[in-house]
């Protein structure tokens, strides 16, 4: 019996101030990468295609991304169940990385917890 592949799960996430893009950025990626809250069941590797809104910025940004990182239901530390995307080696997600990087400036030094550590 032949199995079609799987299409990518679409997902969208609107970022609304610097503080929720901290916590939602995982810059420990080496393209970077992004903290999708969600209660779907994910596997590392899964494919999923992103559309991403940052603070103060109208566009939306796709992300062909996969799935690098899971937080299950019912985590420690009162983690929210989701899923860290992995940003794609392309320009676009160079760019983005370096627009989010220059957004969140200096505190992307701080020791504050995020979505995933």
């Amino acid at each position: 019996m032949h199995v079609p592949p799987s299409r990518p799960s679409v997902m969208q996430l609107a970022l609304r101030d610097k503080g929720a893009l901290y916590a939602a950025y995982i810059p420990w990626f080496a393209e970077g990468g992004i903290f999708v809250a969600t209660t779907r069941e994910f596997r590392l590797g899964d494919d999923v295609y992103v559309l991403l809104q940052l603070p103060d910025d109208p566009q939306r940004y796709p992300v062909a991304g996969k799935v690098g990182w899971v937080t299950p239901a019912g985590a420690g530390g009162h983690r929210t169940q989701g899923i860290g995307v992995c940003f794609p080696k392309d320009e676009q997600s160079v760019q983005l990385k370096n627009k989010i990087e220059r957004t969140l400036g200096a505190a992307l030094g701080l020791d504050r917890p995020t979505q995933t550590l």
